[in-house]
């Protein structure tokens, strides 16, 4: 039996995940990231990479351990990770500084940046679908505005899956997926855009090869292999960013098809065959990790974590049976709301807007329009509107990106942690009016990465007979239309709510729920 190994580095932890070539998961080892904040800098978010070194050597032997495959038949490795958490190195190719994608220090350098290089931010999204908010430049000018001494050794930047496969490897290199997300990448020809850090007063020669997903880059040499278990000369594959493998690993790789991630955060992701980009901003553009294919991305913030926010606070008592019976708490709370009428008795949710990359905050987070009767307004009813409202931001971001492409999903395939939920499955059909489909696997970012690991180790000929091999539906949710002729009524009275909560919040009567760094209200 031939197996293949994935990396998923997530904004709080690592995974090797082992799949078979059937896409069955074999085994997984998990270890929580360390991140550093220093309380000189505040929204400092470094990534110690010598100690996230030492917990990926951990996990790699505990998983050799736990399933006790032969390391021989692991043919290949490859490594996915959130996106714009960047490491950079010095001349030598030893790291000297690292920050994960949470990290927002760089906020007065945002704010110089949008005011005297206002044009060049335009620019640079019509180029790279990224503006400030997120992207490298800020914080490498942060670096050198703060950090000289380390600045000035700095001679090439990579991703944090790209670290992953170089600590492996020892190549250095990056993908179009997770390198586009820098903000310093031309989208058309998937290859760095080069000149743009000089107008921000940066050295220009950050940038290493770049290899499409799927590329065999190296392979685990000696010692690697003494410190990990793993064996020498096993193959190691350029990776992508964790959205663009969770469409892969949903079989979503073809023109026009749309995913829905929902985890901590919820994404958007539409299939387009040429970059689109919104000439007022709101939305991102990437590449997609396949060949030939782009992705127009919008994320609503935080809608796992809402919800997790929700059982920890109100839900113990789901908690505790869950805990008697062997369920999740959250399939105990589905079942006490699944006969909540649509719209929740009236209830609107605040939290995350509908995208808009330019100007990018969301409003304090509130329930507004609750009633004092308990038996219409309760815990269940306050669940279900939770689940109502990231369907409601999910219809409004691809809303969104219709405007811009003139076309919206016919239906959508959802994954993530959220996808586990049938009654959230269901009403996101019933927002949205389309089919919703879920796939087998849900946690879908670790198998894309094994697919494209299995088609650099010669595995699989193809991404195309990968997914058409290992992809499977679990289930299959049809529209109410009637429900969502309902939502649809909802949604502009949730989007005139919102706009108020979020003047207010501007107004600093109220407190953002998270703005990008450097964001000024008008």
């Amino acid at each position: 039996m031939d197996y293949i190994l994935a990396f998923d580095a997530g904004t709080g932890s690592l995974r090797a995940v082992l799949f078979d070539t059937d896409g069955n998961q074999i085994g997984c080892s998990q270890e929580e990231w360390i991140h550093l904040s220093d309380e000189r800098y505040p929204g400092s978010m470094g990534f110690d990479y010598e100690a996230n070194w030492s917990l990926l050597i951990g996990c790699i032997k505990d998983l050799l351990k736990e399933t006790g495959v032969n390391p021989k038949q692991i043919k290949g490795i490859s490594a996915t990770s959130m996106r714009e958490g960047i490491v950079l190195y010095n001349s030598s190719g030893e790291e000297v500084w690292a920050c994960a994608n949470v990290d927002s220090r760089a906020s007065e350098e945002v704010s110089y940046l949008k005011q005297t290089c206002e044009e060049l931010e335009e620019t640079l999204y019509q180029l790279s679908g990224q503006t400030f908010a997120l992207g490298a430049i800020p914080r490498i000018l942060w670096l050198k505005n703060n950090l000289p001494d380390v600045y000035e050794q700095v001679s090439i930047m990579t991703m944090l899956n790209d670290w992953i496969l170089y600590k492996l490897s020892g190549t250095l290199q990056a993908d179009p997926s997770n390198g586009c997300t820098t903000g310093i990448f031309d989208l058309n020809k998937r290859k760095w855009a080069s000149g743009y850090l000089q107008e921000c007063g940066l050295k220009d020669s950050f940038f290493p090869p770049v290899n499409e997903a799927g590329t065999v880059i190296g392979e685990i040499g000696t010692e690697v292999a003494g410190m990990t278990g793993l064996a020498e000369g096993t193959k190691v594959v350029s990776g992508g960013g964790d959205a663009q493998m969770a469409a892969v690993g949903a079989g979503a790789i073809g023109d026009q098809q749309t995913m829905v991630s929902g985890g901590s955060f919820w994404q958007q992701e539409v299939n387009t065959n040429k970059p689109f980009f919104d000439k007022e901003g709101r939305i991102r553009v990437n590449c997609h990790a396949v060949p030939e294919l782009w992705q127009i991305e919008t994320i609503a913030f935080f809608p796992g974590l809402v919800m997790r926010w929700f059982r920890d606070a109100f839900c113990q008592e789901e908690v505790k049976k869950g805990k008697e019976s062997g369920r999740d708490p959250y399939e105990l709370l589905e079942e006490s709301a699944k006969d909540v009428p649509v719209g929740s008795n009236g209830i609107i949710p605040v939290f995350s807007d509908i995208m808009n990359y330019y100007s990018w905050r969301h409003a304090a987070p509130s329930f507004i329009n609750l009633t004092l009767d308990p038996q219409i307004t309760g815990k269940k009813e306050m669940f279900k509107s939770l689940q109502e409202n990231a369907a409601l931001i999910t219809l409004g971001n691809l809303k969104l990106i219709e405007e811009v492409t003139s076309s919206y999903p016919e239906e959508v395939i959802f994954t993530g942690g959220a996808s586990k939920g049938r009654l959230w499955s269901q009403t996101l059909a019933d927002v949205l009016g389309v089919k919703v489909k879920v796939p087998l696997v849900k946690e879908s970012a670790a198998l894309g990465t094994a697919l494209y690991a299995g088609v650099g180790a010669g595995l699989y000929a193809t991404i195309q007979e990968a997914v058409e091999k290992v992809v499977k539906w679990d289930r299959v949710h049809e529209p109410d239309q009637s429900n969502h002729s309902n939502y649809l009524e909802i949604y502009e009275k949730w989007r005139r709510v919102y706009v108020r909560q979020l003047q207010l919040a501007d107004e600093e009567v109220t407190t953002h729920m998270w703005k990008a760094p450097g964001f000024q209200p008008h």
